[in-house]
């Protein structure tokens, strides 16, 4: 299986504290998810990420179709990161970590995405068609979610 990296940085004005309560609260995710994903919790995931915790979801990341996506918390160090995996869900692989680094006025948060795709004879043409492209994409309208809200 081969692993893709999609990885993106972004400065958040504010206090690290602040900035940290927001991420670490699941129920955000759908504010900084384009509505279009059709982001749903289904699971009553708490108000606070914690490791071990297990969040179930519904998106409709292609024509409307709705996918189950379920991931664990598997790391949590207060303040600086968490790290979010797939157990089921669309990707043969999903490994997301969430870095908050103090910088002056603010977080430099990094998100690091490493993922497997399904179907590893066309995986290449997947990425490149589908995948990566989805992922710029909501990706940029979490950036500018996140400057509209800090």
């Amino acid at each position: 299986m081969k692993l893709f990296v999609f990885e993106q940085e972004q400065f958040v004005p504010g206090r690290p504290a602040d900035i940290w309560n927001f991420f670490a609260d699941p129920a955000n995710l759908k504010i900084i998810t384009p509505p279009y994903m059709g982001f749903d919790i289904a699971s009553d995931a708490g108000q606070r990420t914690f490791a071990g915790q297990i969040i179930s979801y519904t998106v409709r990341p292609l024509l409307g179709i709705p996918l189950s996506w379920i991931t664990e918390i598997t790391h949590v160090e207060e303040g600086l990161s968490f790290i979010d995996e797939q157990r089921f869900g669309p990707y043969r692989f999903w490994h997301h970590r969430h870095l908050f680094a103090k910088a002056k006025g603010g977080v430099l948060m990094t998100d690091t995405v490493h993922y497997g795709l399904p179907l590893p004879l066309f995986e290449n043409t997947i990425n490149e068609l589908i995948v990566r492209p989805k992922l710029e994409q909501i990706f940029a309208f979490r950036r500018k979610k996140i400057e509209e809200l800090f």
